[in-house]
């Protein structure tokens, strides 16, 4: 076991690795891990001897002898020493509780018993395999601290199974709880006020995320394409002045004059349409994604506050929710282990 040459930053990360009060924990911290596993791997063996599986496998090998000298002679010192070492949990217990009373180390003296509750039920002789916990979490805090307690190979491959075994519980309750929702909207019939309510909710946000998206979009688009269309328009204004046969005869009534003028009204209608459409676009342009003006703001507004009690729109808002429910349901259902274990086969490969 040896300290690493980075020690990653974590919540012990104040504690000084050259203090002496540090090395103290470190060694008794190292020293229980190595007690707890030897007294439960005591256990084990003496629960194996002493049952019949037990017996009968040794009686098969010929160490009848063996046996034997162990349920005389080994068994109840195994007995003795367990007792021995709960006596050991419970004074060592207490002394922690006390330097903990001492130093503060919570903020109330009785959170001691409730954060180390493993630590008191593994005590009793049922609940013994809790003792595994408290070896677990002393690794975990050598791990934090930098020190390679176990190899980096059983880390990754532990990680991996436990990300396995939540992502797989995980996945069939969320999709349980889908499944559930689905076949409450069939079948409840007030299903049609949730998604009005649903609707109704979210409107204010409807309408933010609509203005927001006539900014970028619409004011965008006419920003850039301002100066074609005030030109088409302009020529529509032109050749609806050219198309107007009445002006054209009483501009012929003119001599000499005549058409110039006629010629010159079309100018300055071209010009007042193109100055119009400039007029008329330029409120539409103005703002930002952040600050839509205030003519997106209305539409939005006003689109939001539509009535969705119409049975097209109810289909529409429930097709939504559905195919909503149907894609969630299909991505929860993406084993995302399986395709990293695919990924790291090939790797190997």
């Amino acid at each position: 076991m040896r300290q690493n040459k980075s020690v990653p930053k974590s919540k012990y990360h104040r504690v000084d690795p050259q203090s002496l009060s540090f090395k103290l924990y470190l060694i008794y911290d190292t020293f229980m891990v190595f007690l707890i596993i030897f007294n439960l791997f005591c256990l084990a063996a003496n629960f194996f001897l002493m049952s019949n599986i037990g017996g009968w496998f040794l009686n098969s090998i010929h160490l009848d002898e063996v046996l034997n000298f162990y349920r005389t002679h080994l068994h109840p010192w195994v007995i003795t020493t367990e007792a021995w070492f709960i006596l050991f949990l419970i004074t060592e217990l207490l002394v922690r509780w006390v330097i903990a009373v001492i130093y503060r180390h919570h903020r109330r003296w009785f959170f001691f018993p409730f954060i180390h509750w493993y630590e008191i039920l593994a005590i009793i002789p049922h609940l013994r395999f809790l003792r595994l916990f408290r070896a677990g979490i002393i690794v975990f805090r050598l791990h934090e601290l930098g020190y390679n307690v176990i190899p980096e190979s059983i880390q990754k491959r532990a990680k991996f199974y436990y990300r396995v075994i939540m992502e797989e519980l995980s996945d069939r309750v969320v999709i349980t709880v889908l499944d559930g929702v689905k076949h409450e909207l069939n079948t409840s019939s007030t299903h049609r006020k949730i998604i009005h309510d649903l609707v109704d909710h979210h409107r204010t946000l409807f309408a933010q995320a609509l203005a927001e998206l006539l900014q970028e979009s619409l004011a965008t688009e006419l920003q850039q394409r301002q100066s074609l269309i005030a030109q088409n328009i302009g020529a529509i204004v032109n050749q609806a002045i050219e198309d107007t046969p009445e002006l054209t005869q009483l501009l012929r009534l003119i001599p000499i004059v005549g058409g110039r003028i006629e010629h010159q009204i079309q100018s300055i209608g071209q010009r007042l349409g193109e100055n119009i459409t400039y007029g008329i676009l330029e409120p539409l342009v103005s703002g930002s994604p952040e600050q839509p003006n205030h003519t997106y703001k209305l539409i939005a507004e006003k689109v939001s506050e539509l009535n969705i009690d119409n049975e097209a729109l109810e289909q529409l808002v429930e097709s939504a929710v559905y195919e909503s429910l149907d894609a969630i349901r299909k991505q929860v259902k993406v084993k995302q282990w399986l395709e990293d274990l695919e990924e790291l086969d090939q790797a190997k490969e």
